[in-house]
């Protein structure tokens, strides 16, 4: 199999050029090692770019232990290998698990408008939508000696969250415009640098409560921008943005891996 590995502030994928179907059959166990991260490649996802009926492609993508979500960081990546592929130009339209997407790709920095979200519903001081994947957003002081791992296993394991998962993200507020996140990831079942679903559920919240239509995020692996709209009890026209790399290629042997 030939593979290209991309990441997204540190939100890593193995990508497969599937156009053609080669690997339509490809197993979820054959999907977890080359995920793992000694015995495989190592990544947090795989993605299938696949050709598509009145889109650009499809993005297929799967959690590294194999089930499937929609994934920010991946999409974003996605739209990278689509460009260095020339299935696109500087703009597309796709889709995904959630239906939809555009996407404009500049040096290297992808804008990806991510789909409505017509609520924000709470959990005690806490807040949980969903924007393409579920999300659980909690605020917190002193962010960078939290202990995410212990406290997002406990919420995404409990009574309420355990059958359908969720993925917890811890927030601090950096100032008026800029807020730092962590997240723990379902179907990763750890932290991990960055998640761009995550990082839109957090930064509706927080423009939910301050009016503002723009908010910069930091996460472990870098910055990333979102954009939206208010509309009715939710938010239309979101965009997600930030940088996505490729950091190398190669070839492996599926029944090595």
């Amino acid at each position: 199999m030939k593979f290209y590995k991309y990441q997204g502030t540190g939100n890593d994928f193995v990508m497969i050029d599937n156009r053609l179907g080669e690997w339509d059959d490809l197993s979820i166990e054959n999907i977890q090692k080359l995920c793992d991260r000694r015995f495989g490649i190592g990544a947090d996802g795989l993605i299938k770019i696949n050709s598509a009926e009145g889109v650009d492609f499809e993005v297929d993508y799967y959690n590294s232990d194999g089930s499937k979500s929609f994934c920010g960081n991946g999409a974003r990546c996605s739209v990278a290998f689509a460009h260095f592929l020339d299935i696109i130009e500087d703009k597309t339209t796709f889709t995904a698990i959630d239906g939809i997407h555009e996407a404009e790709i500049k040096n290297g920095i992808i804008k990806l408008k991510m789909g409505d979200v017509k609520s924000i519903d709470t959990d005690g001081n806490d807040f949980v939508l969903n924007t393409g994947s579920p999300h659980y957003v909690k605020y917190v002081e002193m962010l960078n000696n939290y202990n995410v791992y212990k406290t997002g296993n406990e919420i995404r394991n409990s009574e309420t969250y355990k059958k359908e998962g969720i993925n917890v993200n811890f927030v601090e507020k950096l100032s008026d415009n800029e807020l730092f996140v962590r997240t723990y990831e379902r179907g990763v079942e750890d932290e991990t640098y960055s998640c761009g679903t995550g990082v839109t559920a957090v930064a509706l919240t927080f423009m939910k409560n301050n009016n503002q239509t723009f908010v910069g995020v930091k996460v472990m692996g870098g910055q990333l921008k979102v954009y939206a709209e208010k509309y009715g009890e939710g938010f239309k026209n979101i965009w997600l943005e930030g940088p996505a790399v490729q950091v190398f290629k190669g070839d492996i042997n599926l029944d090595k891996a």
